[in-house]
């Protein structure tokens, strides 16, 4: 294998790109105490740019975090936010197929894994007789409110997910399934106990560092690293805050998109010390109060998916901006 197959695409810490980042809650409405957005339109590259981050404090237990799945089908992120008592924030999540409506990528809700990763991937040309297993990285809090991102191998046999805390490159065999026994045991894998979760990828920040595990999840190889694109990301930061970011692209002369590299040096400019990508392109939404962040590429608004990320609180919790 390759060694660009068996390492990060690395990027050193030094020279973080600064960004201007504006307060843009009163333009959303009310959210809960200690709860930000926050909006850039910052050029990337020269390109135009518009990225929006909402800043969530993990330990506030008058916040709820959870997920929703669409259980074979596909609903937007607004009629999410209707189906579940108008969150204050709603944000796609999974990479999903069209056919079945299927998640290609884990869910936990309420502490149980309801979507998993595909983790067979069956060869092209002279490898028709093989699969590629990939195995994808994923964002959870557990029941302590702490934010842990991981590599996952999930199995419907399995109450939970088992987890690596360093990244697992892809392999090739002749076998369509994973042996879970033999594969846990050569990787130490230890089980991933989240009350909520969900898997994309590739992870962005490692360690506060920029390390871009896409070729080792197949997950945007090679060269595809640099295309622009719609992006949706979450991570977290040392001081206790969930991140939850949007960029929107294929908009000429509005917002072009972001590639991996960008979208991992703004995550870092906000402070995160871990952090991956999640279904980007039309999918990328974040509601805010019901209103959408940044505008959808898709010419037909907002794009049904099969899973999303909601925080909530009681609406009497919620403080009134100033």
């Amino acid at each position: 294998m390759l060694r660009a197959f068996l390492l990060f695409f690395l990027f050193p810490l030094t020279g973080f790109a600064q960004y201007t980042w504006v307060q843009a809650d009163t333009a959303f409405g009310t959210l809960p105490k200690g709860v930000e957005l926050f909006y850039s339109n910052d050029s990337l590259n020269g390109k135009s740019n518009k990225a929006f981050y909402c800043k969530i404090p993990l330990k506030k237990r008058n916040l709820f975090f959870t997920t929703q799945v669409g259980k074979g089908k596909r609903f937007t992120p607004s009629e999410f936010y209707q189906q579940n008592d108008q969150p204050f924030l709603v944000v796609n999540t999974t990479f999903f197929e069209f056919v079945n409506n299927r998640n290609l990528n884990a869910v936990v809700q309420d502490g149980k894994l309801v979507a998993y990763n595909v983790h067979s991937l069956p060869g092209r040309g002279k490898d028709t007789l093989t699969y590629r297993h990939a195995f994808a990285s994923a964002i959870g809090i557990s029941k302590k409110r702490r934010a842990d991102i991981a590599w996952l191998y999930t199995d419907s046999s399995q109450q939970y997910p088992l987890a690596s805390q360093t990244v697992i490159p892809f392999f090739k065999d002749s076998n369509v399934l994973v042996n879970p026994t033999i594969f846990r045991s050569a990787h130490k894998l230890k089980k991933w106990k989240m009350q909520t979760a969900v898997a994309g990828g590739p992870v962005l920040i490692q360690d506060g560092q920029i390390r871009i595990s896409n070729n080792e999840e197949i997950r945007f190889p090679g060269n595809q690293i640099n295309d622009k694109h719609p992006r949706t990301a979450m991570g977290y930061t040392t001081d206790g805050y969930l991140i939850v970011m949007v960029v929107e692209g294929r908009n000429p002369g509005i917002a072009e998109g972001a590639s991996l590299i960008q979208l991992a040096r703004l995550l870092q400019s906000v402070g995160c010390i871990e952090a991956l990508n999640l279904d980007g392109g039309g999918s990328s939404t974040m509601l805010i109060n019901g209103k959408e962040t940044i505008k959808p590429s898709d010419k037909t608004g907002q794009r049904p998916v099969p899973a999303v990320w909601i925080i909530s609180s009681p609406k009497q919790g919620r403080m009134h901006q100033e």
